[in-house]
């Protein structure tokens, strides 16, 4: 099963490697990992997706990667209230004719069409892996000539309370 992991590290040389060697140790199988900068300065947040056989592996996982000195945070998040999304580029094959056709595709994804040649066109796609997934199937067709996707980028939602937590409440004012 796949498990949501993210980690909130240093910014600092060698910490990729560092937590991308407790993965290989432990024999994970990384299915994407993602790091960017955060708000503040020198911190950076790794979002990890890796397909795991039962709970406690990702329970060993957390706490191999909390030993590591460059790592201040980890969590699983993958099964709380959570934004996540991915970036696709995609350059299709086309020509004058199949332009519209695969502009009538993309449009209900609420992608873009970035960049156009005599014989191809580039699109942005955002979304969840499924969204992704079924736009790629769609381009399929047409001669994928050349994709890449970043991974997942996830982390909680903000904080809201539950309906049942909430006092002070009409439905009829």
């Amino acid at each position: 099963m796949k498990r949501i992991v993210t980690a909130t590290v240093l910014n600092q040389s060698g910490v990729l490697n560092r937590v991308t060697g407790v993965l290989s140790k432990r024999q994970f199988n990384i299915d994407s990992i993602t790091v960017g900068r955060t708000e503040s300065e020198g911190i950076s947040r790794m979002t990890i997706v890796v397909n795991v056989d039962d709970e406690r592996q990702v329970e060993q996982l957390t706490k191999q990667l909390n030993k590591l000195i460059d790592v201040l945070k980890v969590a699983d998040i993958t099964e709380q209230a959570i934004v996540a999304r991915e970036l696709a580029l995609i350059k299709v094959l086309s020509n004058a004719q199949t332009r519209n056709e695969i502009g009538g595709i993309v449009e209900p994804f609420r992608a873009s069409i970035i960049d156009v040649s005599r014989e191809s066109i580039t699109i942005q796609v955002t979304g969840d892996t499924d969204k992704i997934e079924a736009l790629i199937d769609l381009l399929r067709p047409y001669g994928i000539k050349e994709m890449v996707r970043t991974g997942l980028t996830a982390f909680l939602r903000g904080s809201q309370k539950p309906v049942t937590e909430i006092t002070n409440y009409s439905l009829l004012k």
